[in-house]
């Protein structure tokens, strides 16, 4: 009698990552996609988008983003699209602009909080806005932090 071992692979996210949602001004983790995320055949996150989000409890990512689908001149700059994906994600709003996915799809690059970004991989985010033809959106430093703040 022969046996047959099933071996599970799970995915799981980076000890920097934080877990749960966040409350507003809270810490999430910013994004970017990994070589497994298939970019030119998804309906989803669109090129160059912010990403922002948590890790969950099963291994998981939850995800917001902006990808300035409409072309709104105020989401240009990578920092405001990553800005707007975040204050929806620390309010709860409702959006089509979240997903729950296997955590080897995404890389974290950095941290964005009620303060501002920021980004500990950059040259990660200069390699995604690249490939999305938006490397001119790109922030001009490591840190962000918000106006008024």
């Amino acid at each position: 009698m022969s046996v047959e071992k099933t071996i599970t692979e799970t995915s799981s996210y980076g000890k920097e990552t934080p877990v749960g949602r966040p409350d507003i001004d809270g810490r999430a983790g910013i994004f970017v996609p990994t070589a497994d995320f298939d970019i030119n055949n998804t309906t989803t996150i669109r090129k160059g988008a912010g990403i922002v989000g948590f890790g969950n409890l099963d291994g998981t990512l939850t995800v917001y983003f902006e990808g300035n689908r409409f072309d709104d001149s105020s989401l240009h700059k990578w920092e405001n699209k990553a800005r707007k994906a975040y204050d929806r994600m620390v309010m709860g709003a409702p959006t089509v602009s979240k997903a729950k996915l296997d955590a080897r799809l995404l890389e974290q690059v950095g941290i964005i909080d009620g303060m501002g970004i920021n980004i500990k991989q950059p040259e990660r985010l200069t390699h995604w806005l690249t490939i999305s033809n938006l490397l001119d959106t790109a922030p001009e430093d490591t840190v962000v932090r918000w106006k008024g703040r």
